[in-house]
């Protein structure tokens, strides 16, 4: 059973900052240079209440400094606390990979936390303890969510989103625009009645997580400590709770692509040796002239391949490789791509083992044409390019109980950090 609650969000005050200045990435991928174009974009930027200003501070902070930070601009009024419990809509308008404009809308809301076991909130991926321990000790220092949970439900009727439109047809709460150009609408949700069907409709429904694995299980450990030293709080204690964003796997604005492999040890197979190596695949060649002839090509090359087992194979040669197989089992219950593609082509044909993945021999790129422009100055061997999943299959892994193969979905645009916050004195 999924339980959900509206919650008193702590938001920047408009009239003292610009939205659009503030907001930030989520911490996981800030890459380590631009953490001082974010600090020294706004003294009020929310990454410093997400990251040390430096990576080698890391290890040795306790982040009591981000706890005088929130309390300073709380005091200041540069942030605010909503006076009563909300949801909150989000309407996110952006342009993808695909140069395509795309609308997704969702909300904001608190959620019950659960164990995996209970089977309400699934994982689709696998977290390390590090990021795990570093979170926990920012949680404990300023018991707050700074940053979101992103969940995906189903809907294929697009059932929810109806409900939700009607929030969008007046002014905004808040607005701002992030550097990527995507923009972000945010609106409160306080009908009584409204409150309650988004509540009953997603009771039902078990969640997928999309995005902040290790926020979630870093709330499952705090939550269990706080259980030991506070025996009689009860389920409504604030700890029980976590802020997150709902959004419909189905719906076409969240978009799910690709994450793509470039090996970066060995030698680019020859026409033979791809042949040997990967006996009942077929094999089509087309000619690659330059690197931005690349993501035309994917689009009616491979895109038209998604019924079956495939992949775009590209060493800089000027030919592109695109190989597939019919699936053994055929539809949602067949085999995952990515897992096939690992199995036979990083191990079969590279000779690639899962040691040697851990070691680093290949990376994950998410642009196709970076990843075709890298190949072509020597960083990475051969570069293959995948179509992305489906939403059926993130529910049917997880469903099953299992998790995904590393590195398999991108769920796009992410969700920046600075729209919401939530305080545990603040969490009804």
């Amino acid at each position: 059973m999924t339980r959900i609650r509206p919650f008193q969000a702590l938001r920047y005050d408009a009239a003292k900052v610009s939205l659009s200045n503030v907001i930030v990435p989520p911490y996981d991928v800030i890459a380590a240079a631009d953490r001082e174009g974010f600090y020294t974009r706004d003294p009020h930027n929310a990454i410093r209440l997400e990251l040390t200003r430096r990576v080698e501070d890391e290890a040795r902070t306790d982040y009591a400094d981000v706890r005088r930070t929130l309390e300073a601009w709380t005091r200041s009024g540069v942030l605010v606390r909503d006076l009563r419990p909300a949801f909150y809509a989000l309407r996110q308008s952006f342009t993808g990979p695909d140069g395509k404009s795309h609308v997704r809308d969702g909300f904001f809301g608190l959620l019950h936390l659960e164990d995996y076991a209970r089977r309400g909130v699934r994982p689709h991926e696998r977290t390390l303890e590090g990021p795990k321990a570093d979170r926990l000790k920012l949680l404990r220092a300023t018991r707050a969510n700074l940053s979101i949970v992103f969940l995906l439900y189903e809907d294929r009727e697009e059932e929810l989103l109806r409900r939700l439109a009607p929030a969008f047809e007046g002014e905004p709460l808040a607005s701002a625009r992030d550097e990527a150009g995507a923009t972000h609408r945010l609106a409160r949700i306080e009908d009584p009645a409204l409150v309650e069907s988004l509540r009953a409709f997603l009771e039902p429904r078990p969640l997928v997580i999309a995005d902040g694995h290790h926020r979630y299980e870093t709330a499952l450990a705090y939550r269990d400590e706080q259980r030991a030293a506070h025996p009689g709080a009860g389920d409504d204690a604030p700890f029980e709770w976590i802020l997150a964003y709902f959004a419909n796997a189905f719906a076409p604005g969240t978009l799910l692509l690709p994450i793509h492999r470039l090996i970066l040890r060995g030698a680019a197979p020859s026409d033979r040796e791809w042949a040997e190596r990967l006996p009942g695949w077929s094999c089509e060649s087309v000619a690659l002239r330059s690197a931005q002839d690349l993501p035309g090509l994917l689009a009616s090359h491979l895109a038209p391949l998604r019924d079956r087992h495939a992949f775009a194979a590209d060493d800089a040669s000027g030919r592109l490789r695109v190989f597939s197989k019919p699936r053994a089992v055929a539809g949602p219950a067949g085999e995952l791509s990515v897992r096939l593609i690992h199995r036979e082509v990083i191990e079969g044909v590279f000779g690639l083992d899962e040691r040697a993945v851990r070691e680093g021999a290949i990376d994950y790129p998410k642009s196709a044409l970076q990843t075709a422009l890298d190949v072509r100055v020597g960083r990475g061997v051969v570069a293959l390019y995948l179509n992305p999943l489906v939403p059926e299959d993130v529910f049917r892994v997880t469903a099953a109980g299992e998790v995904l193969p590393q590195k398999s979905t991108f769920f796009y645009p992410k969700l920046p950090t600075g729209l919401v916050f939530r305080v545990f004195e603040d969490a009804r």
